[in-house]
């Protein structure tokens, strides 16, 4: 059986993807507490002890202080009467350093409050893009944004934030990449071609005064499980740019395919966003603004964001552009990473040490090879990591289940919590803490059960069915507004633009 039917995805996909890796996990936690005298014969016990020994994870279940049910109790009582953010403080005399002017040195260890705030704001701009896509293969839509661009941030909570989205993005492909573009079943869909890859958004007047410059935010989407990075990501290296620099052939071609007879990928996602991006800077600069470009993406989208750091880099080069990634892939070859920081990228890899996906691709053929350059020559064909690195451990949160769970290490909620829960690693998991910590689990199960957090908890009610006024459950139809429509979002943006064209206009005719 494939690998990549045995892992479970960000959120929930089938019964038997969700059995098989129930199965994986109970396996795996019986070898622990039974190691067995002879070689395994269960193929999902050999499977997960393979795994281990392949990424050299530490398994083993550490000594853990058994806690009466009541202490848990009066924990849980304490962190529902908690808010679960903490108060926004000004940082627009830092955000120079904050968004990376010296390679966030100093910043890391001990994490910095303001930065860990910022690293945090822009994680959940990125799970965005997986709490408003519709994987239900069963819908018309499926692939596409669940709602428009006008409500995305309404409907998922995050107006706090102080960003409002301005364009979307979608992406096509060349080349076959399983479950990487989600497809639906059905014959009549919205698009059969283009999925939702992730959005621009801007900061508003309220939010730029906080951090001091006006920030552009690019969130890109990542689907693709751990296994499938093992099994599917050993691909060939391509010319990406115009010098030395190239990178994996599947993310080029996620990011620059395009076919003009297709309804949303007339033009590829690297055109949509480098027209966006260009678009908002264009226009505060005008204003006189100061405006940074922020790209944020998990797994896939981590590696997505640093090919169109490039590409905005190279385009605009007074521009200060970094990257904020989770869980990302390496991208590209030595070439790829000197490029970056030749035209001033600046780039920070948030990484869990038990997670396997930035270990690919490469997995031998990656950066440690270096050492032997005197020997080699500079390897072109080599795979390298880009930038700083925050590492973070699973085994550093008490609130977390050892064992193993890949799904589990690669989720950007679990990211996020312990990035929350960082202080330094020389300390414990920091006891005052804001996020929620029930979001870990809302497509895994990585919650101690002590908890009571049920496992892939984020759905919709009755799995998306609604009752109707005849008493048959059927699936609803969406809101108009909500189905994707190229022509309502072009003519959409062409109004936004007339209208912040004026605004220009007015100030600088008030300003005369």
């Amino acid at each position: 059986m494939a690998l990549s039917t045995m892992i479970y995805n960000h959120l929930p996909t089938t019964q038997y993807s969700t059995m098989t890796r129930i199965s994986l996990v109970h396996a795996h936690q019986q070898a622990l507490h039974d190691p067995p005298k002879t070689k395994p014969s269960n193929p999902t016990s050999r499977l997960a002890e393979s795994l281990s020994h392949l990424l050299h994870l530490h398994l083993e279940t550490p000594p853990r202080t058994e806690l009466h049910q009541s202490i848990w109790d009066s924990f849980t009582e304490e962190k529902h009467s908690t808010p679960t953010t903490s108060p926004k403080e000004v940082i627009a005399h830092k955000w120079c350093e904050i968004h990376g002017s010296s390679d966030w040195d100093n910043l890391l260890d001990p994490l910095s409050p303001w930065l860990r705030r910022e690293v945090v704001k822009y994680g959940e701009f990125a799970q965005a893009t997986y709490d408003a896509f519709d994987f239900d293969s069963f819908s018309e839509y499926c692939g596409s944004c669940c709602y428009n661009r006008k409500n995305l941030f309404e409907k998922l909570g995050l107006t706090r934030n102080g960003y409002k989205v301005t364009n979307y993005i979608y992406a096509m492909s060349h080349i076959d990449m399983p479950q990487w573009l989600e497809r639906s079943h059905l014959v009549n869909k919205w698009s059969k071609d283009s999925n939702w890859m992730g959005y621009v958004a801007v900061s508003d007047d309220e939010e730029s005064r906080r951090i001091g410059r006006r920030d552009i935010v690019v969130a890109w989407r990542g689907t693709v499980a751990p296994s499938e990075w093992y099994e599917d990501m050993q691909r060939k290296l391509e010319t990406f740019g115009k010098r030395d620099a190239k990178v994996e052939h599947g993310f080029h071609s996620l990011y620059t395919s395009k076919n003009e007879s297709t309804r949303y990928n007339k033009t590829s996602a690297s055109e949509q966003v480098m027209k966006e991006v260009t678009r908002l800077v264009e226009l505060y600069r005008k204003k006189g603004e100061q405006v940074s470009l922020t790209i944020t993406g998990h797994s896939l989208g981590g590696a997505l964001a640093l090919l169109n750091a490039h590409e905005a880099a190279s385009t605009m080069p007074n521009l200060p552009v970094s990257v904020i990634s989770f869980g990302a892939p390496r991208v590209g070859n030595v070439a790829f990473r000197d490029e970056l920081q030749q035209l001033g990228v600046k780039t920070l890899r948030v990484v869990v040490k038990q997670d396997m996906v930035p270990r690919m691709p490469g997995l031998v053929f990656n950066e440690g090879l270096q050492k032997f350059d005197d020997i080699t020559g500079t390897l072109e064909w080599v795979y390298t990591h880009v930038g700083a690195e925050l590492k973070l451990d699973v085994r550093s949160s008490p609130y977390l289940k050892r064992g193993l769970d890949l799904a589990g290490f690669h989720s950007l909620e679990t990211y996020l919590h312990l990035v929350d829960g960082f202080h330094s690693t020389s300390t414990t998991f920091r006891s005052d803490a804001r996020r929620d910590v029930a979001l870990v689990n809302k497509a895994c199960d990585m919650l101690v059960d002590e908890l009571r957090i049920p496992r892939c908890w984020y759905q919709l009610a009755n799995k998306g069915l609604v009752c109707n006024a005849h008493g048959r459950w059927v699936k609803p139809k969406r809101d108009p507004e909500d189905i994707p429509s190229p022509t309502r979002e072009e003519s959409v943006h062409t109004f936004v633009d007339r209208m912040q064209t004026q605004d220009v206009l007015e100030s600088v005719l008030c300003a005369v």
